[in-house]
């Protein structure tokens, strides 16, 4: 039989693939063979499957940079023998996963697609069939040219591919478990699949995809919120071998008019510290000219993280300090647009 495309099929772990424990109630994963049989749908595909999986699968709370890269290495070993990749994970932490390996892949030229389910694929009502099964038809579809329809990465979940650096979990429960607030679809799939064609990301066909496999984690996230204590922020400045701050501000970038705390986010900028300010809010981007209240964060050395996600920051931040030993280079490139993440 001839196929019109090849796609690797990757279980890491997550709810999809797990049973429930007859004796604890408690949801555990089980073997992947076990996955693919209650999924004998993928058999009437025009696509070869081939599959690999994570031994042990992982509980997505504990995905970790070397993960990761483990990851990275998968798909850039068998990148030349397969069409598109589909990435069974857990939902937890998908979307810090689809934002790192969005930066780790450089000029990806085929789709790689997570997806996941909110109910094992074994129960009756599971959304993972059809996750799935999409998910697997979108990595196999190319254009009238040969290329792949959707080369970037993605995450499919409930009809919706969307750009994975631009996604955040939204809900625990509800089987619309993902959104990209500050991005549209790449595609809907309804009755059919319509693929946006003008949103999606169009790499250079004639250079190879480049992946990166170091990371550097010395990165940290904060709150800001009414009541913050001056010596705990001053704490985690002061962590040795921190290299920079995601800090989720009000609104469209604001912060307290705290004298202390613009003196102390001024310290840390003066010693090499890089501050990403990152909105709260789902919706929206950062300001920081809007209020006085934001100016004085630029002023102190603070920059903007536009309409990023926090998952986004994080793992731009990761990437880009693995890269550049200088501290203006991650500042530079943190404020411009590598792989989509971000409107400029």
């Amino acid at each position: 039989m001839t196929y019109n495309s090849k796609v690797l099929l990757i279980y890491t772990g997550g709810t999809i693939g797990m049973n429930r424990n007859p004796h604890t109630g408690a949801l555990e994963p089980f073997d992947f063979e076990h996955l693919l049989f209650n999924v004998p749908e993928l058999k009437q595909f025009d696509t070869q499957i081939a599959t690999y999986q994570f031994n042990p699968p992982i509980d997505s709370s504990d995905m970790s940079p070397r993960l990761w890269i483990e990851l990275a290495h998968i798909i850039a070993d068998h990148y030349a023998q397969y069409d598109g990749f589909v990435v069974l994970h857990g939902t937890d932490t998908m979307a810090y996963t689809a934002s790192m390996l969005s930066y780790m892949l450089e000029n990806l030229t085929k789709p790689v697609i997570l997806t996941g389910s909110q109910l094992p694929i074994g129960q009756l009502r599971t959304d993972g069939k059809e996750n799935l099964i999409t998910a697997v038809e979108i990595a196999a579809e190319k254009d009238e040219e040969g290329h792949a329809r959707v080369p970037e990465v993605g995450i499919y979940f409930n009809g919706h591919l969307l750009r994975g650096n631009r996604t955040t979990k939204q809900s625990a429960d509800e089987f619309n478990a993902f959104e990209s607030f500050n991005y549209p679809h790449l595609v809907d799939a309804g009755v059919n699949i319509t693929y946006h064609g003008g949103r999606i990301l169009k790499p250079d066909f004639a250079r190879p995809m480049t992946p990166h496999f170091r990371l550097d984690t010395s990165v940290v996230i904060f709150s800001l919120f009414p009541g913050v204590r001056e010596d705990l922020i001053r704490h985690i400045i002061a962590t040795p071998n921190l290299r920079a701050i995601v800090m989720r501000t009000f609104g469209s970038g604001n912060a307290p008019q705290n004298p202390w705390l613009i003196s102390a986010l001024r310290d840390a900028t003066r010693y090499g510290k890089i501050i990403i300010n990152i909105s709260q809010c789902m919706q929206g981007r950062v300001e920081m000219g809007r209020y006085d209240t934001g100016f004085q964060l630029k002023e102190a050395g603070v920059i903007s993280g536009y309409d990023s996600t926090v998952e986004s920051a994080v793992t731009k931040l990761m990437y880009l300090q693995a890269r550049f030993d200088d501290t203006e280079q991650v500042r530079h490139y943190m404020q411009q647009s590598i792989r989509g993440e971000i409107t400029v």
